[in-house]
């Protein structure tokens, strides 16, 4: 044990001067390493940083949710076949509300694009989505000022709304939405709450930062006829346990209120969130085997490079080689040198692509979530290990495998 001690702290030091006798070669040999590390950190931190917006954003919405709908949100089938669907109405959502058992949470949906003013602040194609007081069950929804419309204002139709944060951030810069007014179609609404953020850019036009919630029934009177929009019905299930159970209840229900004979097909869709977790988990495998690819690129060119540069230190030291074995150095010893130099090198690569990948991602932060890990500091070092023993695995053999008497005649 006290050998190899004496070995590692010897092969470090011969290392380190090795490698500061030879600054600029050696600067060089470690920015393969560098930028090959800098890629996989930057990529996993983005990687995970998006995976948790968008489960973050998964929550919000509520997890367990099934969505009964004329639509179906993953076609499968002839997109004439679902047009052709009659649409369901508020009279099937309370149809459905008093027959599910269940469901611990029901609630009507409806969609429409608007223009938002705040006085000279105009949001345009802002996404209103009409629905009741009870919507709230069906969501994890955070507040970061004011509340969501209650019954009475529900039932009522009252002009009030909800911001979602990006919306409020817009219409409102500093922060002072509650009790104020913003006009749609020349009608004022007052705002009883903003929503604390909670979407993710993945989510696309569901993400709640991006819409309004106003009563259903002001959807109908100033945007829209009923008559001409379909009716999402939103039914959160108990546990994940219960979902199987509660699809099974909602399409007996929903092909009763349909008025379906038991040889017709359902005309409509019971869609659920695994859908959207599906394409996003097929959308970011590819991602990652892109960038691995990239990467892999990168960690080999550098390795390669290093690898080339050892080659040229195992020739430059033949002699101080040669007078090392003939004194009695062992085998292992030189080929431990040499890998000990080659693994210095990669770790001083592997410490800078460690912190350019940390810089990095607070820039990428503004414009994509990121999530920097701990595990992003042993994929580095890990990396680094690695590559300097792959690479410096030739270079050191060579060296350690020199007849003494040869060595020592190079010139």
């Amino acid at each position: 044990m006290k050998n190899f001690l004496f070995e590692l702290k010897e092969g470090l030091s011969i290392s380190y001067m090795a490698i500061k006798a030879n600054k600029i070669r050696s600067a060089l040999t470690a920015i393969g390493i560098f930028i090959g590390v800098t890629s996989v950190v930057l990529m996993s931190t983005a990687i995970k940083g998006i995976d948790n917006s968008f489960q973050n954003g998964i929550s919000a919405l509520g997890s367990d949710n099934l969505y009964i709908d004329k639509w179906k949100w993953f076609q499968d089938e002839e997109w004439w076949k679902t047009r052709n669907r009659k649409n369901l109405t508020m009279e099937d959502y309370e149809k459905y509300k008093e027959s599910a058992k269940l469901p611990i949470a029901v609630a009507p949906q409806v969609w429409t694009v608007q223009t938002l003013k705040n006085g000279g602040i105009t949001t345009e194609s802002t996404i209103l989505t009409g629905t009741t007081n009870e919507y709230l069950g069906t969501t994890n929804f955070t507040f970061s000022s004011g509340r969501f419309f209650n019954e009475i204002e529900s039932r009522g139709a009252r002009n009030v709304v909800v911001l979602g944060s990006d919306v409020a951030k817009i219409l409102f810069p500093k922060g002072d939405a509650i009790d104020q007014s913003i006009k749609m179609k020349g009608q004022n609404f007052r705002v009883v709450g903003v929503l604390a953020e909670q979407g993710s850019f993945m989510l696309g036009s569901m993400n709640p930062d991006k819409q309004v919630y106003l009563p259903i029934g002001n959807v109908f009177k100033y945007f829209q006829s009923e008559h001409f929009r379909s009716v999402t019905i939103i039914a959160r299930v108990a546990n994940t346990a219960m979902i199987e159970k509660t699809v099974e209840e909602a399409e007996s229900i929903m092909r009763r209120i349909r008025g379906l004979s038991y040889n017709q097909e359902d005309d409509f869709s019971i869609n659920q969130q695994q859908g959207l977790t599906k394409i996003y988990d097929s959308t970011v495998g590819i991602i990652q085997i892109v960038g691995l690819i990239v990467t892999g690129l990168s960690l080999f060119v550098g390795a390669i490079g290093i690898m080339n540069i050892m080659f040229v230190s195992v020739k430059e030291r033949t002699k101080e080689i040669g007078i090392r074995k003939a004194i009695g150095a062992k085998k292992r010893t030189i080929l431990g040198q040499f890998i000990t130099e080659a693994i210095v090198l990669c770790l001083i690569g592997g410490l800078m692509g460690l912190i350019g990948a940390v810089i990095l991602s607070k820039i990428v932060n503004q414009f994509l979530p990121t999530s920097f890990q701990a595990e992003a500091v042993i994929l580095a070092i890990g990396i680094s290990l690695i590559t300097g023993v792959i690479s410096g695995f030739a270079p050191a053999y060579s060296a350690a495998k020199m007849d003494p008497v040869e060595a020592l005649r190079y010139e």
